[in-house]
This record gives structure tokens, sequence and C-alpha cells, in this order.
């Protein structure tokens, strides 16, 4: 017994005929001359119809579906939610207890109340009038009457049996060798000739007819991959001549062009312009605030002018007659004279 493991050679690759050689090449040709346009329009498609439903079907479907699930499906839930389940549920209830009340409840009152009870007198009456009667004669005069016919029957089968038997093994005997000489005849008239055409007509057309068709999908696959690749090499070309053509320029204006004049816009009349309002409108303020002053003592002066300085209020308490008390000044401290250099009125430098 080898006991050592042998290593597992993959199976090679069978190689191909003279006629996958001979249409390989030419089919392929043709094929990729038919394909490649259509892989063209084909990815063209696909790039118009990806564009157009991210960009404009799948939003407007977005929209009309939140518009139909706001204006038609809420409502329509809370009507079916609120009205029309409950008044459904009460419908119902309705007509159950009706049909109830109009079919179930008599019958069942006619069943338990009049039917059941005279079937059971019925029964009663039936087996002591029938079935007693039929127990007695089935058991006393049918069975011996019948165990007798058995017996006799039981005679006559065992004849009956051993002369089919004899019979039956001699037609087996012929039939057996009719039927191996028909299928003697069948097997050359229909079997053999349908085996030779099998495997020296059919098969081989067979075969040729697969590699054909396996070499013209292979051309296929082949010739769609390729087109693919020319498909995404026109595609970069157009995406790089677009970027050239448009992108490129309007990034250079962006960046050569609008973004100095917009710093110098903003750095030469942007902010003086509006630092000149800001201190305008600060002057303004100002102005308007002093005028307004100036009105109110004008007013003033002209009120005391006309109608006399206003009366000193009386303090609460103070006795009529007399000179009410003046105010000491809280601003300034009240000193007995005048502050010379000699004095001190800080708590630092008094002695």
């Amino acid at each position: 017994m080898d006991l050592e493991k042998r290593p597992l050679t993959a199976p090679q690759p069978q190689a191909d005929g003279c006629l996958a050689v001979a249409i390989r090449i030419p089919v392929r040709i043709v094929v990729l001359v038919l394909v490649v346009p259509v892989r063209l329009v084909w990815d063209a498609l696909a790039v118009c119809g990806r564009f157009l439903y991210f960009r404009g079907l799948r939003p407007v479907g977005r929209a009309l579906a939140w518009l139909g699930r706001t204006l038609i499906v809420t409502p329509l839930a809370w009507l079916m939610e609120h009205v029309i389940t409950p008044v459904a549920l009460g419908v119902a209830q309705a007509t159950v207890w009706l049909l109830k009340a109009v079919f179930v409840w008599p019958w069942v009152g006619l069943w338990r109340y009049v039917v059941v009870p005279v079937g059971k007198a019925l029964g009663w009456l039936g087996r002591v009038l029938f079935v007693i009667p039929a127990m007695w004669l089935y058991a006393s005069v049918l069975t011996p009457i019948g165990h007798g016919l058995a017996w006799l029957a039981k005679g006559l089968w065992a004849g009956i049996d051993w002369s089919v038997r004899g019979i039956g093994a001699g037609v087996g005997w012929l039939l057996r060798g009719i039927g191996t000489v028909l299928g003697a005849l069948g097997r050359w008239i229909f079997v053999v000739p349908a085996v030779a055409l099998w495997r020296w007509v059919l098969a081989p057309i067979g075969r040729g007819i697969a590699v054909v068709a396996r070499e013209i999908g292979a051309a296929f696959g082949h010739a769609w991959r390729v087109a693919g690749y020319v498909s995404l090499a026109v595609g970069r070309f157009l995406g790089r001549l677009l970027r050239w053509l448009f992108v490129d320029p309007a990034r250079w204006v962006y960046r050569a062009v609008l973004t100095p004049v917009g710093y110098a816009v903003r750095d030469g009349i942007w902010r003086p312009t509006a630092k000149a309002v800001r201190g305008a409108g600060r002057a303004t303020r100002q102005a308007v605030a002093a005028a307004r002053r100036s009105m109110r003592e004008a007013r003033a002066d002209v009120r005391r002018m006309l109608f006399g300085a206003p009366k000193e209020r009386v303090p609460v308490g103070a006795v009529p007659m007399e000179p009410a008390p003046v105010p000491v000044a809280r601003r300034e401290p009240d000193t007995p004279g005048t502050r010379t250099l000699g004095s001190s009125t800080t708590a630092l430098t008094k002695d």
C-alpha cells in the first residue's frame, strides 16, 4: 500500500482546435467594430441617465412624495383612523348582532329545544324497532349461512387456483420468448442506428457549433471590454478638454483677477467708506444729542420766565412759617478754611 502523498496535479487546459484558431481573429475584429459605437452610446446614455436621475428625477420624486404624503396620505390616514374605522366597527358590530338575532339565535333554539329531543326519541324508537331485531337476525341466521357459503367458496377457489397457475406458467414462458425476440429486433433496428447517428454525425456537428458559439461569445466579451476602455479614454479626454477650456480659465480669472480686485475694493473703497459712514453717524448722533439738550434747556428757561421758578417743597413734619433747614451738599467736604501748603487733609499726613 502506497502511504506517501502524491502531489495533486492541476488539470491541463484543453488546447484549442484549428477551427477555433481560424475563426477567432476575424470574429473578434468584426465584433469589435460593431460593439465600440454601441458601447460609446451606452456609456453616454448611462452618464446622461445618472445626471438626469440624481439632478432631476430624484429631487422631483422626493418633492412629489412629500407633497403626496402631506396632502393625501396623512389626511387619509387620519380619516381612516378617526372616522372610517370607528364607523365601520360600529356598523359591523350592529350588523353581526342583527344577523345573530335574525338567523342564528332562532335556529339555535329550534335545534336545541325541538330537533334534538325529537331526534333522540326517533333514535330510541328506531333502535327498538329495527336495530335490535336486525342484530338478532344477523347473529342467529345470517352468520351460520355465511360460514357454510365461505367453506364452499374456499373449496371452489382452490380448484380454480391450481388450474390458473398451470395456464399462467405456460403463457408466461411464451411471452418471455416473444419479448426476447422483439427486444433483439428493436435493438438492431432502432437503438444501434440511433447510437451510430449520434456518435458519428450529431456529436461532431454539435461540438463544432459549440466552438463557434463559444468563440463568438468570447469575441463579444473581449470587444465589450475593449469598447469600455475606449469609452473611458474618450470620456477622460472630453473631461480634460472641458477642464482646459472652461474650468482652468475660470479658476485663473477667479484667482488672478477677481480676488485681487475684490481685495482692492474691500481695502480701498469698502472699509474707508464704512469707516467714514460710522464717523458721520457718530457725529450726527452727538449733534442730535447736543441739539436735544439745548432744546430742553431752552424750554426750561422759557418756562421759568413765563411761570416762575417752581415752589420749594416743605419736608414732612416741619413747623409752618419757619425756614426749612438747608440740606448740606454731599459732593464737597465742609472745610473750615481754605487749603494751605501747611495744612493736611489726608489721614496719612495728619499729626
